[in-house]
This record gives C-alpha cells, sequence and structure tokens, in this order.
C-alpha cells in the first residue's frame, strides 16, 4: 500500500493512494498514521485489516480524486504523524564521503533531527536566521513498524520496517560544521525534513537496494544515485541501531545521501530565498519546495 495523509498542517486525515488520481480515505478505521497504528500493525495486525478495508472500497467505488471540482489539488502532508524520533546515518555513501573530504567509516554514524522538521513534501523550506550555507540531501527513509531492540540480526530487521518514503534531509552546513561541529544544530531547523508524498509499505518494493535517486535545483541535476551504493543497507542500520537505542513504531531513520550536494561541488554552492528543490526515488513520489525567507 501506499499511504498518504492529505489536508492543512497539522489537521490531516489518513488515505490510502490508489493512482496518480485518487485515493481511498480511510480516517474512520485509522486516527492517523502514527506509532498507535504501526505500532498494532503487524502483517496480521491493522496493516492486515487496511488492506482489507481498501481491496473492499475500491471494489464499491469508494474513491475520492486529489484534484476537487475546483481544480484545486489538496495539501499533501507528511505520510506519518510527527515520530518519537528522527534518526540520521551519516557518510553512508562512499563517493558522498569522498565529496565532503571524509572517510568512509566502519560503522553508521549517527546523528539526530528535532521530529517537528517534518513537514509535507511540497510545503516550503524556511531560511533559518543567520543561514550562509543551506544544502539539500535526498534520501531513502525507513519508517520503524514495531517496537525494536537488540535485533539479533540485519535479517530479522525486515519485519520491523513498516515501509520506505522520500525524505529531504535540509542541511544549513554552516551551522553543522562551523559552529561546534554538532550536527543536530545543522540538521534541526523548522521545516528542515520534507517527507513524501507516500509512505511504500515494504512489500510494494521489489528490492530497495535498487531505487533511483535524483534531486534538481531550479532545474538543473544535482543528485543522481541509486541506493546499489549505499556503505550500510536498511536492514544493517536498523539492527545497528537496535543495538544502542529503542526504536519505537512510526520512528523516521534517514538513510543518507548520494553525491552531488551543494557542499561538494567546486566551489561550493547552496540555496538562496527562492530556490525550488525538486527530488524523487524510484516507487516513492516527487517533492517539490521552494526556499522562503526567515520568519
Amino acid at each position: 500500500m501506499q499511504l498518504m495523509r492529505l489536508g492543512p498542517a497539522g489537521h490531516e486525515k489518513p488515505v490510502v493512494r490508489v493512482d496518480e488520481t485518487s485515493y481511498v480515505d480511510v480516517s474512520d478505521f485509522v486516527p492517523d498514521f502514527d506509532e498507535a497504528f504501526f505500532g498494532s500493525s503487524g502483517r496480521g495486525g491493522g496493516m492486515l485489516r487496511l488492506e482489507q478495508l481498501v481491496a473492499e472500497r475500491i471494489a464499491a467505488g469508494s474513491v475520492h480524486p486529489f484534484v476537487g471540482a475546483d481544480g484545486v489539488a489538496q495539501r499533501v502532508g507528511a505520510p506519518i504523524a510527527r515520530p518519537h524520533q528522527i534518526l540520521c546515518i551519516g557518510l553512508n555513501y562512499s563517493d558522498h564521503a569522498a565529496e565532503s573530504g571524509m572517510p568512509v567509516p566502519d560503522e553508521p554514524i549517527l546523528f539526530t533531527k528535532s521530529p517537528n522538521t517534518l513537514v509535507g513534501p511540497h510545503d516550503d523550506v524556511i531560511m533559518p536566521r543567520g543561514a550562509t550555507k543551506l544544502d539539500w540531501e535526498v534520501e531513502l527513509g525507513i519508517v520503524i513498524g514495531a517496537r525494536t531492540s537488540y535485533l539479533d540480526s540485519p535479517e530479522q530487521a525486515r519485519v520491523h520496517i513498516a515501509g520506505y518514503v522520500v525524505v529531504n534531509d535540509v542541511s544549513e552546513r554552516a551551522f553543522q560544521i562551523e559552529r561546534g561541529g554538532q550536527w543536530a544544530k545543522g540538521k534541526s531547523a523548522e521545516t528542515f525534513n520534507p517527507a513524501g508524498p507516500w509512505l511504500a509499505t515494504a512489500d510494494e518494493l521489489d528490492d530497495v537496494m535498487a531505487l533511483g535517486m535524483w534531486l534538481d535545483v531550479n532545474g538543473q541535476r544535482r543528485q543522481t544515485g541509486s541506493t546499489s551504493t549505499m556503505i550500510f543497507d536498511p536492514f544493517v542500520i536498523v539492527h545497528y541501531l537496535s543495538q544502542f537505542l529503542v526504536l519505537e513504531p512510526g520512528d523516521l531513520i534517514n538513510t543518507g545521501t548520494p553525491p552531488g550536494v551543494g557542499l561538494g561541488m567546486t566551489p561550493p554552492t547552496y540555496l538562496q530565498v527562492g530556490d525550488v528543490m525538486a527530488l524523487g526515488i524510484d516507487g516513492l513520489g516527487e517533492q517539490r519546495q521552494t526556499v522562503i525567507a526567515p520568519r
């Protein structure tokens, strides 16, 4: 399934995407795609019942258009409610590590983003006050589907993943690198984690390690990559993190970015107010954000 949330910010309703034009409203079945939903959604639980409900409603013709009769499309929110935590893996593509002037890590590099950075895939990105080096990063996001701690193997991690999503790990490099070397400061500004447009459940993707990725700035291609070049795959990442902390249902993990970020360009090139980012991953949809002035 492809899970989405539609509506004004803070008032989204959960739906399931049918195709490019239509969806099934499931807000009467589940209040939100949140920790409670994912925590009860093993393949024999809430997720299976949701699949059955959606199939019944499609058969009955109970589907709705994304675009209303007035020609206005509904706002697309992040496909999950605000998670307990957003965890991020740094330098997870060897060629991105090289362009950043950093060694390839022996173990996953972990940092965090504030959960309130999460926004919809087409929402504006706000330039933080004092920012000078605003950067882009297309990434594969993992959504956790069950409480996870001390997994025995990467293989065991598969059943703890609810699905995958496109994320833009927006970064302010001066805050990240030049203000004490604390990455969270450069990653946690308001609107710094656009996600969506949908969460694809794990069974939707034939091979999560063979997904093409791309990002454009103002119509110019900046990033082209594939999940096939990850250093640590999603199952290794979830297993690894489970040795150090408890992952809760609905938690989001950003898994790193391929080369082509502004920091790695010669000379380094960063986002300005008015710039437009467009990005996507095979099977997971596309995003589009405009950088707007500080509040």
